[in-house]
C-alpha cells in the first residue's frame, strides 16, 4: 500500500514490471491511499492493512541482505495472517501511529529515497527474495 499514485513514469514502469514478474510467485497488488498530511494517509493505511500482516518501510527499521530478507518472507508466508502488506509512506513519510503499529519495520537503506523509488526497490527486493526461495536465476551472491 502506498500514499498517492506514482507520478514519475519511471516509478510507474518499475511498479508494473516487478508487479508483473512476481505473479508467477504469489497474487500481488499495489493499493494507493490519498496523499493528504501524513496522520490522516497513516489512519488510511492502517485501516486497510488491518487483518494484514504489516512491514513498514522505514529508514530506522532493519536492514538485510536480499539472503536475509528472503528467510523473513519465507517466515511471512507461514504466518497465519495470509495476507501481507507493504506499507510506504508519502512525501513527508509516515505517522508514528502506522510504525507502532507494524509487525516488521524494514530499511532499505539508510538513505532517506523518495517514496515511489521506494517502492519500486521494496517490490524488486520482494521479487528477488522469491526467486532465491524458489532458486530461479535472478540473484547472484
Amino acid at each position: 500500500m502506498a500514499v498517492g499514485k506514482p507520478k514519475l513514469a519511471h516509478a510507474r514502469e518499475g511498479i508494473a514490471e516487478y508487479l508483473a514478474r512476481m505473479r508467477c510467485f504469489s497474487t500481488v497488488e499495489v493499493e494507493q491511499v490519498k496523499a493528504s498530511h501524513p496522520l490522516r494517509e497513516g489512519e488510511l493505511l492502517l485501516h486497510k492493512s488491518k487483518e494484514c500482516f504489516r512491514v513498514v518501510l522505514d529508514e530506522r527499521g532493519q536492514l538485510f541482505t536480499s539472503r536475509q530478507f528472503a528467510d523473513v518472507v519465507k517466515k511471512i508466508e507461514r504466518n497465519p495472517r495470509k495476507t501481507c502488506a507493504i506499507l510506504t509512506g508519502g512525501a513527508d513519510g509516515l505517522s508514528d501511529s502506522v510504525r507502532q503499529a507494524a509487525d516488521l519495520l524494514w530499511s532499505l537503506s539508510p538513505l532517506t529515497l523518495q517514496h515511489e523509488m521506494a517502492l519500486v526497490v521494496a517490490l524488486e527486493q520482494i521479487y528477488r527474495a522469491h526467486t532465491i526461495l524458489t532458486g530461479a536465476p535472478y540473484h547472484r551472491d
